[in-house]
């Protein structure tokens, strides 16, 4: 018996730590953007990196603001967080991304090249 709950033990410990890392892609007819993050969304801040493809290449000096939000239910007010990602390099860009609860989140994300015209692309995150 006392075998069998500290395999259980184990099992619980070590299962929780292999928790798979989030990835997620949203496409437009302009551009493709990746969304990683090196662990499993959480309610609160989360670390995202975005990738930024336009014709297959990775994109630099791209402005890029990430809006997340949740539309208004019965008994819930609208919630929403905007925030500005940094340029790492290669196309990648990181922003901290706060979703304050469970559930379906919206996620819109403004990409302004340094030439041309600004678009979004969106995609959502469960909770």
């Amino acid at each position: 018996m006392k075998l069998t709950g500290i395999i259980l033990g184990l099992t619980l410990m070590f299962g929780g730590l292999h928790a798979a890392a989030f990835e997620k892609e949203a496409s437009s007819k302009v551009a493709v953007i990746k969304l990683s993050s090196e662990k499993p969304l959480v309610v609160g801040n989360n670390t995202i990196v975005f990738e930024v493809f336009k014709n297959g290449k990775a994109t630099t000096g791209d402005e890029i603001t990430v809006k997340s939000f949740m539309p208004a239910m019965p008994g819930m007010p609208y919630m929403e967080d905007k925030t500005p990602a940094k340029e790492l390099g290669n196309g990648k860009y990181e922003s901290v991304v706060n979703f304050s609860m469970g559930g379906t989140w919206q996620i819109q994300i403004f990409v302004t090249p340094k030439e041309g015209k600004k678009y979004r692309l969106k995609t959502s995150v469960n909770l």
